[in-house]
């Protein structure tokens, strides 16, 4: 059996590698032990026989090798992306030798060639030169219709710089028309170093200039004559437009030698080249064997504007949304909403959600779940984050507690975790976006609305669609883009987030595990310091107290010796209770609101951090008002000081020796007392008389009788009567 086939590529090794013989079989005669081949490296060849038994000889002793690639063969381009012109070229061509090339082995015959080609030639007035160059384009291309398309591919010298001589090289100008000087400049070593230099320290810097600017600021220091002072500043002096190379040789020799990756990382940084522009050629689901193999948690802020509970009025900005996803199945295992963060309140949450049963989470919201419609309570192997919230003490407890390995991605690489990142746009553009009070976009336009005017969700509410958009999303959310193995594919498995996560449980399980609830909160839980003081463990603004702390007098103790601090844990959703953590956290106690903070009772953090920040807001609104009273004060008390001075200066106190001025203090505070005192001595009138007829005693009726004693005495008698109704 032949180790060779019509258009199999022989090429004949020789001692110069360099001049080595390229061959094509045409056609096999093995009856006859013939062969008809055509050289490929000669220009001008025709096809010639050889002996089919010499070229097996010569490919078993190695002085000839099969080529497995074949130089010549044309790629198959479907008719309807073929250019009409290339495919009447090639018809044309074909409709000249289609009758020649089908008469196999005479075509081969030198003589009988000849004389088919002129036959051909007076027939359709094509040269037999012409005819010569169709049959070796066919031969040479593999005997292919195809194979006598235009070879445009191997056109002009692809990386390779031309000959540069006088005349201009490229289309010529308009201006060149008028005068050969006006033709252009061609593009030398010289100028090409300047290129290089512009584009390098022009282009490919954080200032990000276009490419015309760096095409601009290249001529104006590289290529100008001098320099003239223009307003009084230096101005560099140009030749004409004519003698500088154009900005279309500028671009052209940009693109022809860019370094695409290292433009991007001079222009973006290294960071913004790896998150925005680096090539994509992996995937996050190869990395995770099943469900709970790798859960991946971010957060965003939702670009929805909500109010109050209580204050609908009052509009308390953006929520975050925190979504913990699996990365097998694309999941949504764990939900929180709220408006504190990102940080590590919100991520815990967060996690602890993904952990717990749903049915109790969702009946908080008035949503009644099915059984397997959010059934996901499990505790992962990993978890992914961006080194945000999962960096710190808080982290550490959790991976150390719960034996979960939490890890990061490097800084700005937001794309590593590129599955929740894609669920927080779907969330958007399917449900936020749509929502009153809606960030419809960035930056609104002069005279519309303002959307934030639109709010009218509280985060109850919000949250509420919140866990209705994930139930729709897990149970109905076709991913047909989802990279199935075998065994999927095999098996039918729709690609749907709630399909694949119980198909995985099913068949690949060991990754999740279920944990008792009071266990992964308490890991999760926030940790905070709390201080012992004398009216309470005070705590955030608040104020709690417990059955040891009563029982080993910590109040008292607290206002003897001082207060200290206790580490808490604490539930971010409810402010009623909060877990001090003794003995090196191997007991916990609950510590619940006292009475005077029971107005808190079954609010959330963010509730009372917003009442607290109000209350800070209307102490700085009254401020204002507090400073400006304590000027007025301060400009009195100025103002009366200035006063006392004068009058001392006026009183020539200052000349006075100082021995003079404090003799006599005490008897000079004497005086000034009984002066003080009969000033302000009340003296009191007599109210009209009770009865009508009796005429009114006047006090002054005494003055002239009695004596100052018996005045007095007389005075007080009055009263009482006065007193008495007498």
């Amino acid at each position: 059996m032949l180790d060779f086939t019509v258009n199999t590529v022989i090429e004949w090794v020789t001692d110069d590698q360099r001049r080595n013989v390229v061959e094509r079989i045409l056609w096999l005669d093995t009856e006859n032990d013939r062969a008809v081949v055509i050289s490929l490296s000669e220009p001008k060849a025709l096809p010639v026989f050889r002996e089919i038994s010499t070229i097996e000889k010569s490919l078993k002793e190695g002085t000839a090798i099969k080529r497995l690639k074949d130089p010549y063969a044309k790629l198959v381009v479907p008719e309807s992306r073929m250019l009409e012109k290339h495919r009447h070229r090639r018809d044309r061509a074909w409709s000249v030798i289609e009758k020649i090339v089908k008469d196999e082995p005479n075509i081969y015959d030198p003589e009988l060639r000849s004389a088919m080609i002129a036959e051909i030639s007076g027939e359709t007035g094509t040269t037999r030169t012409t005819i010569y160059r169709y049959l070796r384009k066919y031969w040479i291309g593999g005997k292919t219709k195809n194979a006598l398309l235009p070879n445009y591919d191997r056109c002009g010298r692809p990386l390779r710089p031309r000959k540069i001589s006088e005349k201009k090289l490229g289309r010529p100008s308009r201006l060149s028309k008028l005068d050969q000087k006006y033709q252009g400049v061609n593009v030398d070593e010289t100028i090409r170093f300047w290129f290089e230099y512009a584009i390098k320290h022009y282009y490919d810097t954080r200032q990000k200039a276009p490419l015309r600017r760096a095409y601009e600021r290249m001529i104006e220091n590289h290529f100008n004559i001098g320099y003239q002072i223009v307003h009084g500043d230096v101005v560099p002096t140009l030749p004409p437009e004519w003698e500088l190379p154009k900005f279309g040789q500028f671009k052209y020799w940009f693109y022809k030698t860019q370094n695409l990756k290292r433009s991007l990382i001079a222009r973006e940084g290294e960071k913004g080249f790896n998150l925005r522009h680096r090539a994509v050629l992996g995937s996050s689901t190869q990395m995770a064997m099943g469900p709970g193999s790798i859960f991946q948690i971010d957060a965003t802020i939702a670009d929805v504007y909500l109010v109050h509970h209580l204050i609908r009025d009052r509009i308390i900005g953006r929520p975050v949304i925190y979504c913990v996803v699996d990365v097998f199945s694309r999941m949504i295992v764990g939900l929180y909403v709220g408006v504190e963060g990102p940080n590590w309140l919100g991520a815990s949450m967060a996690l602890a959600n993904a952990c717990e049963d749903k049915t109790a989470f969702c009946a908080e919201y008035g949503i009644e779940l099915q059984p397997g419609e959010w059934d996901c309570r499990y505790l992962p192997e990993k978890i992914l984050g961006d080194r945000g919230e999962l960096i710190g003490k808080n982290a550490e407890h959790l991976a150390e507690g719960l034996d979960i390995y939490v890890a990061n991605t490097p800084p700005y690489r937001a794309d590593w975790k590129g599955i929740v990142e894609q669920k927080f746009r779907q969330i958007n553009a399917r449900t936020i976006h749509w929502l009153p009070g809606a960030i419809k976009e960035r930056f609104r336009e002069r005279g519309e609305p303002d959307h934030r005017l639109d709010a009218v969700l509280d985060l109850h509410q919000f949250t509420k669609i919140m866990i209705y958009t994930v139930i729709q999303y897990n149970l109905h959310h076709r991913m047909d883009w989802y990279p199935k193995d075998e065994f999927m594919i095999e098996q039918h498995v729709e690609p749907i987030p709630a399909v694949l996560w119980q198909w995985g449980i099913e068949n690949r399980s060991g990754h999740l595990r279920e944990p008792s609830r009071d266990l992964v909160r308490l890991h999760l839980m926030p940790r905070d310091q709390a201080t012992v003081t004398s009216r309470g463990i005070q705590f955030q603004g608040r104020y709690y107290t417990c059955e040891r702390a009563l029982q080993e007098q910590w109040f008292e103790r607290a206002r003897a010796r001082g207060r200290w601090t206790l580490p808490v844990s604490y539930d971010f959703r409810k402010v009623d209770t909060i877990y001090l953590s003794l003995n090196g956290g191997k007991t916990v106690e609950p510590c619940h609101l006292l009475d005077k903070d029971k107005r808190f009772s079954g609010w959330r953090v963010e509730e009372v951090l917003e009442y607290f920040e109000l209350e800070k807001e209307n102490s700085a609104l009254h401020r204002t008002a507090e400073l400006q009273s304590v000027a007025e004060l301060d400009a009195h008390v100025d103002a009366i000081v200035s006063e006392a001075l004068r009058q001392r200066k006026e009183a020539g106190v200052d000349h006075l020796p100082k021995s003079q001025r404090l003799k006599g203090i005490r008897a000079n505070k004497s005086d000034a007392k009984k002066e003080i005192r009969q000033k302000q001595a009340w003296e009191l009138k007599a109210d009209e008389p009770v009865k009508p007829n009796r005429e009114p005693v006047s006090v002054n009726s005494f003055e002239e009788e009695f004596t100052p004693k018996s005045k007095q005495q007389a005075f007080l008698e009055l009263l009482k009567n006065q007193r008495e109704g007498k």
